[in-house]
């Protein structure tokens, strides 16, 4: 079974994506709650953006729903799988305190070793 290629844009506007998929709106607003890893941009004047993954993404869940009649956890999973989008576990607060100051201190050596190199110049 051959799937229908859409074109690809860098953006998507929430209308394009209901046409190209053939869903309503309330439809995909429900499934980026459902789905963490779908999320919709927003512009300057609050209107919803997706990106050719979020499409291809909503694409994919609408066929596993209809097509394999699988639940939404059981599309969740695939699709966790196909575009490798599962959610790391949090760390524990202490090793994530730990990593986030060991960032800093690099991230200040960086910082004051680009503020030597402009001064040398």
């Amino acid at each position: 079974m051959r799937q229908e290629r859409t074109p690809e844009k860098l953006i998507y506007r929430m209308e394009d994506v209901c046409r190209l998929s053939g869903l309503d709106q309330p439809t995909i607003e429900s499934w980026e709650k459902e789905f963490p890893f779908l999320r919709a941009g927003l512009t300057a004047t609050g209107k919803k953006i997706y990106r050719q993954k979020d499409l291809d993404i909503i694409l994919r869940v609408k066929a596993l729903l209809q097509k394999k009649g699988l639940t939404i956890a059981g599309a969740k999973r695939q699709i966790e799988e196909e575009f490798g989008t599962k959610q790391l576990s949090l760390l524990p607060a202490d090793r994530l305190r730990k990593i986030l100051l060991q960032l800093r201190d690099e991230l200040q050596d960086i910082s004051r070793d680009l503020e030597k190199g402009a001064k040398k110049r």
